[in-house]
């Protein structure tokens, strides 16, 4: 039976309202609300990354070769212009566009079987006289990989850890996640799925002291604080501007990229050629 209070009898749900009123509760409250916002951040972040550096890949693959060819351009109609000129100022600007094509010292045997007389790969000369190319692996993750990778980094994100030994287990765990869906495999992303729920349960949370919840409010603060930066990096990376402006369509953008690039060649082509007439 509950002890009657002064001034009247306790009942359970006085207790109940008691406990939540703590300092102690309402702080660990706090802490915990942090916790789920900060994961759900990095979740945000690590979309993100995974996303630009999908695209950038792709970027290269499809755009690399006509910037190449762009480069290799200039230096012909800078080395044009001061075979006409002579002029000191057109000899130095031509020796520093060629400078920009030349492969480094010591590199070029690497590239051997890779590029043609010309200087281009087959798939630049493919891209540059309007023939088809093999599409470049499309990796960006699936609805199913961002519902799976979502689910695992709610699970077993290391900062749910409330001791060294659990955090570096999860931290283990969470790269092979992070890897996975790097690559949009689902299939992977389930098992590991299947191998978490299989594992050790995670330690049962337990109130700390207040001390160490205002610690642990802090440190959670400060992370936060260092995502934002390091996701502004992000944002504001030439890549990362790109993909902002067509986040649901990239494949589009690099595609009027490429338009606009072939626009340039001929430009440039156009302009040798009067030169070496």
């Amino acid at each position: 039976m509950t002890q009657d209070a002064p001034g009247g009898p306790t009942t359970r749900n006085d207790e109940e309202q008691d406990e939540r009123t703590r300092p102690e509760a309402r702080l660990a409250t706090a802490v915990s609300a942090a916790e789920q916002a900060l994961i759900e951040f990095e979740i945000a972040l690590e979309t993100f990354r995974v996303e630009m550096e999908n695209f950038s890949r792709l970027h290269h693959q499809r755009l690399g070769p006509m910037y190449t060819r762009l480069d290799e351009l200039d230096a012909q109609i800078a080395e044009a212009k001061a075979a006409r000129t002579g002029d000191p100022e057109d000899l130095r600007k031509a020796q520093e566009a060629r400078a920009i094509v030349m492969p480094m010292p010591g590199v070029e045997e690497l590239f051997h079987g890779w590029m043609d007389a010309d200087g281009l790969s087959p798939e630049a000369a493919a891209m540059l006289n309007d023939q088809a190319v093999q599409t470049p692996k499309r990796v960006r993750p699936s609805e199913e990989a961002r519902k799976l990778y979502r689910e695992l980094a709610r699970k077993a994100h290391p900062d749910l850890a409330q001791d060294e030994t659990e955090r570096a287990r999860r931290e283990e765990f969470i790269t092979r996640v992070n890897a996975a869906y790097a690559l949009g495999d689902a299939t992977v992303l389930r098992e590991l799925l299947d191998e978490w729920a299989a594992g050790p349960a995670p330690a049962e949370y337990r109130l700390s002291e207040s001390e160490e919840l205002y610690a642990r409010l802090e440190w959670l603060s400060q992370r936060k604080e260092l995502l934002a930066a390091v996701a502004k990096e992000l944002e504001e990376s030439a890549i990362g501007s790109m993909l902002r402006m067509a986040p649901d369509d990239p494949d589009r953008l690099l595609e009027e990229i490429a338009e606009q690039l072939l626009t340039q060649v001929a430009e440039r082509e156009s302009e040798l050629a009067g030169l070496v007439e």
